[in-house]
């Protein structure tokens, strides 16, 4: 069983900075494409940055392109999507997701390609 678990969300102004984190269990997160989506309340549950297993490809929803990073240290199982100039359309529950690929440099956006979530974080910004 792959576990995911997120941490580095919280409560801030516009204008800051967040970095979240997400560690997975496992020996096997090397050859995992990772991905972090969010979910606002009464919206659905939306894609914003995903990243291929060796860290050579990423994508970014047009929504955060400029302003988010998303990395990965496979050293550590963890991924990490930085988050600078937030606005108040940023607040959300923030979740990662895991999937494993046969393909080093893919990566992928839409929710049912993932095989593995965390329970998310909540970033709250304020105006």
């Amino acid at each position: 069983q792959v576990h995911l678990v997120e941490s580095g969300g919280g409560l801030v102004q516009a204008g800051d900075s967040l970095r979240l984190s997400c560690v997975t269990s496992g020996r096997t997160f090397s050859t995992y494409a990772m991905g972090w989506f969010r979910q606002a309340p009464g919206k659905e549950r939306e894609f914003v940055a995903a990243i291929a297993e060796s860290s050579s490809s990423t994508y970014y929803s047009d929504s955060v392109k400029g302003r988010f990073t998303i990395s990965r240290d496979n050293a550590k199982n963890t991924v990490y999507l930085q988050m600078n100039s937030l606005t108040p359309d940023d607040t959300a529950v923030y979740s990662c997701a895991g999937r494993r690929t046969p393909f080093a440099s893919s990566v992928y956006l839409l929710v049912g390609e993932y095989e593995y979530w965390g329970q998310g974080t909540q970033v709250t910004v304020s105006s």
